[in-house]
């Protein structure tokens, strides 16, 4: 092997060695008995049991993913009518705004994007009495944020897709909607997965846009993970995050493997 691959391949395991090596670590240190997070003093499930134990952090987790879910619906819902819209009716009066629009919040810094919410969320509540602050306005300001990103997801898909499809059937005398249900909505489906957990995904992260715009008892998980770090992170965050990583690592082993068994088929 030259000198050249040799590099490459050494490079390749760096990287690697960078990104998973912590989480390797993280996930040994979970199964220590001591109360320090990076000390280990033999090998014990206590933090396990401990962690379904805690309150705080379930209370924080089902908040979290209630707020993914929810943020994650709704923007496939609005970001596929936006991409429809954006790749299948050409230019329509503002549509240069819309997709302008739509990519704001993905170039804005989620600083700015947390202030401005918050910002209109007091104006809104001071001049009609809602939103409360909490998990409302931490969803409508996750909408915000991940409808752009499906927006993307499905316009792409649509610029690839052969309309001829859609074209014979309406030729054939099928409605639009009727169109749209039997042959675009299947057509677009895998875009419309990717859309889906992208925001989730993008909403179950975040700290500093729902740091803006949650209100009192709605910290989500990113948040009370942060105000944990300021006195030391506990081995139940270990636990958890352990707990996290192997629910991902199986839904990637199962969609590799269905994936795997289509292209056979």
């Amino acid at each position: 092997m030259s000198r050249r691959n040799w590099g490459l391949w050494a490079a390749m395991a760096a990287g690697y060695a960078l990104l998973y090596v912590p989480i390797v670590s993280m996930i040994v240190y979970s199964f220590s008995a001591s109360r320090m997070a990076t000390v280990w003093a033999g090998f014990s499930t206590r933090w396990y049991v401990s962690l379904f134990s805690n309150e705080q952090i379930m209370q924080a987790l089902a908040r979290s993913l209630t707020i993914a879910a929810v943020a994650a619906s709704c923007a496939t819902v609005l970001g596929t009518a936006c991409g429809l819209a954006l790749s299948r009716f050409g230019r329509f009066p503002g549509s240069g705004l819309l997709s302008l629009m739509n990519s704001a919040p993905m170039v804005m810094p989620d600083v700015m994007l947390g202030l401005s919410s918050l910002l209109l969320f007091v104006t809104l509540q001071q001049a009609l009495g809602w939103p409360e602050r909490g998990m409302s306005t931490i969803m409508i300001a996750h909408i915000t944020l991940t409808t752009c990103y499906v927006t993307v997801v499905v316009r792409s898909r649509m610029a690839a897709l052969d309309d001829s499809l859609e074209e014979a059937a309406m030729d054939l005398g099928a409605r639009p909607w009727r169109v749209f249900w039997l042959i675009t909505l299947p057509l677009i489906a895998p875009a419309l997965l990717a859309g889906w957990l992208l925001a989730f995904t993008l909403s179950l992260d975040d700290l500093v846009i729902a740091s803006f715009t949650s209100g009192p008892g709605a910290s989500t998980l990113p948040m009370l993970i942060y105000s944990k770090v300021k006195l030391g992170v506990t081995p139940e965050i270990n636990a958890l995050a352990t707990l996290i990583v192997t629910v991902v690592a199986i839904g990637v082993v199962v969609a590799g493997v269905v994936m795997h068994r289509r292209e056979a088929a």
